[in-house]
């Protein structure tokens, strides 16, 4: 008799999960923004909360719930019923890179479903175009010459940009003077006026067109579009390039079922012209991925890190 009534519970556990992913969506989605509004996590993330709530045809909310470097409003996410009724925005700092160097209120690798990747942020490595620095061989060589007197910057402090170049410097045995930084708009500031030799932004491209500064480098995997001749890190060598990816998560444990509805909305929203003009006007790369290779994306990334971490000791 026990057997039996387990298997019927078992059973009708089952039917109750299929029914739920079957029939999903079916009721208001809850998008979670870990950031305040009027940034460019915010402005995409309403974006694909408006795209998908017409291909979807439920309502979508967005509620921002900044703090914590991102960690409040993801571990809210984190900790959700996993339904597909509660999803997150989230972006590389949080996921791949600060929880090596902070402790964080959740576990990238096992609180989260990661439902795709809609955008990538490229952050070179800048100087100022009438300087000294035509190459990071320049920049390398000046640093080991002159401990501690090239002084830089990068837009997110202990953010993937910002590592990938320290562990660039640490790689050379180069010491160096990092700023704390206020921002990429005034990192540039700072950058032209002479107050740091070298900047880690994406806030360049007005520079850029008025020929006031030049990309020596890209953080990220691939090269930047804006200077196809600057390598990435990786290509010469240092143990860091790390995505700078803009993408949705959910808690830990979604149906299958609402994954595939998932990477089915990403992708209609990203082949979509109203996104490519998204892209355009934020001066972004539109990249998509499905659940399945983003997963695989940010395991490796965090698993880079975390090596990375441990051998140039940049958690300190």
């Amino acid at each position: 008799m026990l057997n039996r009534l387990a298997k019927s519970a078992i059973a009708l556990a089952f039917s109750a999960t299929a029914a739920l992913a079957q029939s999903y969506p079916s009721d208001t989605i809850t998008l979670i923004v870990p950031y305040s509004p009027g940034g460019n996590g915010d402005i995409t993330s309403r974006f694909i909360a408006d795209q998908a709530s017409d291909i979807m045809g439920v309502n979508f909310v967005v509620e921002n719930r900044a703090g914590g470097g991102a960690f409040i409003g993801i571990n809210s996410c984190a900790n959700a019923d996993p339904d597909g009724y509660t999803i997150c925005f989230i972006s590389t700092s949080p996921i791949t890179v600060r929880p090596h160097v902070i402790e964080a209120p959740y576990d990238p690798m096992t609180d989260l479903t990661y439902l795709g990747q809609f955008m990538l942020s490229k952050q070179p490595v800048i100087v100022r175009n009438d300087g000294k620095y035509n190459s990071i061989e320049d920049v390398i060589a000046f640093a080991k010459e002159n401990p501690g007197q090239l002084r830089w910057s990068a837009a997110v402090p202990r953010g993937g940009p910002h590592l990938a170049t320290e562990a660039m410097f640490r790689a050379e045995g180069a010491k160096t003077t990092f700023l704390p930084s206020k921002g990429g708009a005034v990192e540039l500031a700072n950058l032209l006026s002479g107050t740091i030799d070298l900047a880690v932004i994406s806030d360049y491209g007005p520079a850029l067109d008025n020929g006031e500064i030049k990309i020596l480098a890209e953080t990220s995997p691939g090269r930047n579009p804006q200077a196809p001749d600057a390598p990435n890190l990786g290509e010469l060598g240092y143990p860091l390039e790390l995505a700078s990816f803009f993408a949705l998560a959910a808690p830990a444990g979604l149906p299958d079922e609402v994954i595939a509805t998932w990477d089915d909305t990403l992708k209609q929203i990203t082949e979509s012209e109203q996104f490519n003009t998204l892209m355009e006007r934020i001066k972004a790369e539109g990249a998509y991925l499905n659940s399945a290779d983003f997963t695989a994306r940010v395991q490796g990334d965090f698993e880079a890190m975390g090596e990375a971490t441990d051998e140039y000791g940049l958690a300190n």
